[in-house]
């Protein structure tokens, strides 16, 4: 059941931020930075490789978060792309996508070492 209920969560989730990165967004809350918008890209795919990487538990192997680690990067390099080609107000930004890796490799270490910490 709790395995379902993950599953429900990860597509939703995936499903939400596709959404929110085609459409404009308006009156986003501000952090306080000059980089609001970095930060709420690293946030969002720290979450959805976390989500993902602790759906496919137990991971026995390494290759495992390896592949959802590439799958969710990809994700974000598309949706950059798609973001030029299907939204004139929205920009595709090389620094969104190296945002976006840097909070998958964030999630995908941390779920794969809270994983490695419950196996002990």
């Amino acid at each position: 059941m709790v395995k379902k209920l993950l599953l429900f969560v990860a597509i939703v989730y995936t499903i939400a931020l596709l959404i929110a990165s085609l459409i404009n967004l308006n009156n986003v809350p501000s952090l306080g930075s000059s980089f609001d918008d970095k930060i709420y890209h690293i946030i969002a795919y720290l979450g959805l490789a976390f989500l993902w990487v602790n759906y496919f538990k137990p991971i026995e192997k390494r290759q495992k978060a390896i592949f959802i680690l590439v799958a969710v990067m990809s994700f974000g390099a598309l949706i950059e792309i798609l973001q030029r080609l299907l939204n004139p107000n929205r920009t595709f930004d090389t620094n969104d996508i190296i945002a976006n890796c840097i909070g998958a490799i964030l999630g995908t270490l941390i779920a794969y070492r809270l994983d490695v910490l419950k196996l002990k």
